[in-house]
């Protein structure tokens, strides 16, 4: 059963290969309108919740943050509401079944120096408003737990990449502007390091929560692959010289295209994820290489500018985002 908003980032062509399953279910709703969250558990009548419905981009956070704070915060409070008054009418059987797993970002541990890497244990410094709405949001997640005895599973995960990721996040919109000969903007030096995690082992990673996690633990989820953005850049742009196939004799290099632009405010040194406590106790480890992971998202969005064309349409036009609050 997918919930969603469809919102500007949110398309049902994104799932249309699962469309036609009969394991498959859609309802569109917002998780903040608690009539419509309790109807749907009414009719569903779900095992488990994986809560993944969010606002995520830091740069419209700082752009306009009313929509953090109406899903991350009042739409996280209002789907456990509701799911707690469903899981407690359920029969003991269900009630000991039932899982609810909060799915959380490593941007609510704030900035990290050169050195380290945060752990289920980090102290909470959220520097930006999408990472404050997601930190409330996982407050939240865990005082149902403690106070009503909600079964839930916090996890946290480093960037996420891979196909179908909405083109206004920062591979996407890359390989669209390299591949148009646009300027490519990095955020100031460009020398801020990000851990990246592709999506796949990212969802591996929550199904195991799901299956063996513990109730009241949190797993972090990371890729071991900590990279510059302006080194992350420079790569993408050489795998669009590379599976293009566009470029004439002579021609310069993507590269060339980078151009450093005023910094994001508040833009946050450093992230990385120690996951070896996740591993040790899901059996859960990254599997794809981040050069091999980068390649074929690279192909993906090269195969699917139809995709791209279709879901930005009327909503983004690749222009900057993140540069102050919205008159």
């Amino acid at each position: 059963m997918n919930v969603d908003a469809l919102t500007y980032a949110g398309h049902r062509r994104s799932v249309a290969a699962a469309a036609e399953s009969p394991r498959y279910a859609f309802e569109r709703a917002d998780i903040a309108d608690a009539a419509q969250v309790e109807a749907i558990f009414r009719r569903h009548r779900p095992r488990a919740v994986i809560h993944l419905a969010a606002e995520s981009h830091v740069d419209r956070s700082i752009d306009w943050p009313a929509p953090f704070v109406h899903t991350n915060v009042i739409g996280t409070f209002t789907l456990l509401e509701q799911a707690t008054r469903h899981w407690q009418g359920l029969a003991d059987s269900g009630r000991d079944a039932f899982r609810f797993v909060h799915v959380s970002t490593d941007e609510v541990f704030g900035a990290l120096g050169s050195e380290g890497r945060f752990t289920a244990s980090s102290p909470y410094r959220p520097n930006s408003p999408y990472a404050a709405s997601k930190a409330a949001s996982d407050h939240f997640a865990r005082a149902w737990q403690h106070t009503y005895g909600l079964p839930v599973i916090v996890t946290n995960c480093s960037n996420n990449y891979g196909p179908y990721q909405y083109p206004e996040k920062l591979l996407p919109l890359v390989v669209r502007k390299a591949l148009a000969g646009e300027e490519v903007p990095v955020f100031g030096s460009g020398l801020q390091v990000r851990d990246w995690l592709h999506v796949t082992d990212h969802v591996h990673g929550l199904v195991a929560a799901l299956e063996r996690g513990a109730v009241g633990e949190t797993y972090l989820f990371g890729g071991d692959a900590e990279r510059t953005n302006l080194d992350l850049v420079g790569l993408l742009c050489d795998l669009v010289d590379e599976l293009a196939d566009d470029r004439l004799p002579g021609a310069a290099p993507r590269r060339t295209l980078i151009r450093h632009v005023t910094d994001r405010p508040g833009h946050d040194h450093r992230y990385a994820i120690d996951a070896s406590p996740t591993t040790k106790s899901l059996g859960w480890q990254a599997q794809v290489s981040l050069l091999d992971g980068l390649r074929e998202t690279v192909a993906w969005y090269l195969a699917h500018a139809d995709w791209c064309e279709h879901v930005l349409a009327g909503r983004y036009d690749g222009g900057r985002l993140g540069q102050g609050i919205a008159a």
